[in-house]
């Protein structure tokens, strides 16, 4: 589990390219050394990696097909970087929301307008069904940041950025048509999905109801 809240950037040093498969080495920052060993978690673009070597402050991760298609991690090169963000702890501060990082899809910046003090970006998901859990003041994650969802229209949404978050994560660097992590808040999925269902099983009762009726 993750908080959303990134912890720094870091540094794609090198990839090893295999068939379906690629491992990339970071340079993690130095404050989030502390304890990291194999098997520990770390939020890369807001999805859930595994350490598989730590030498020094250089530490590899192998990234598996699925992972490669449904993320924008298969877009990296060296000298690329990205949000970081260690596994939350019991005892730490919820600061964001709770994200499992799981990515459910990948979205293409569509519009970025920039203010005194603000940045407001504009998203469109690559998988237009996934707009029915985006909703005006929920929560998402977007390359691991935890945000909350501005406006909502039929294919897009937004968001607004203060200059902490320009200057700590990658999204003050980015640009039209790039692609970012998407994870939509479970809670919010599970709300939608149920009303969904029985919506459907009303009206199959109303319809079954009528055929009833006719008979």
């Amino acid at each position: 589990m993750f908080t959303g809240i990134v912890q720094g950037t870091a540094e794609v040093l090198s990839i090893e390219e295999k068939p379906n498969f690629r491992t990339h080495v970071i340079r993690l920052p130095t404050d989030m050394l502390p304890g990291l060993e194999l098997g520990a978690s770390v939020s890369h673009n807001g999805c859930c990696l595994t350490v598989t070597r730590v030498e020094g402050d250089r530490v590899s991760f192998d990234l598996v097909k699925e992972t490669l298609r449904i993320t924008n991690l298969g877009d990296l090169k060296p000298g690329d970087f990205i949000n970081v963000e260690r596994a939350a702890k019991f005892s730490d501060e919820i600061g964001g929301h709770l994200m499992s990082g799981h990515i459910m899809t990948t979205a293409e910046i569509a519009k970025v307008l920039i203010s005194e003090n603000n940045r407001e970006i504009w998203f469109r998901p690559q998988d237009a069904l996934q707009m029915k859990y985006i909703l005006h003041k929920g929560f998402i994650g977007i390359d691991g940041i935890s945000l909350t969802v501005g406006e909502v229209t039929k294919s897009k949404f937004c968001v607004h950025l203060i200059p902490e978050t320009l200057a700590r994560t990658t999204l003050g660097n980015k640009r039209l048509r790039d692609k970012v992590n998407i994870e939509i808040d479970p809670h919010t999925q599970a709300i939608v999905e149920t009303v969904e269902r029985v919506l459907a099983r009303r009206e199959q009762q109303l319809k079954d109801a009528a055929t009833l009726a006719e008979q």
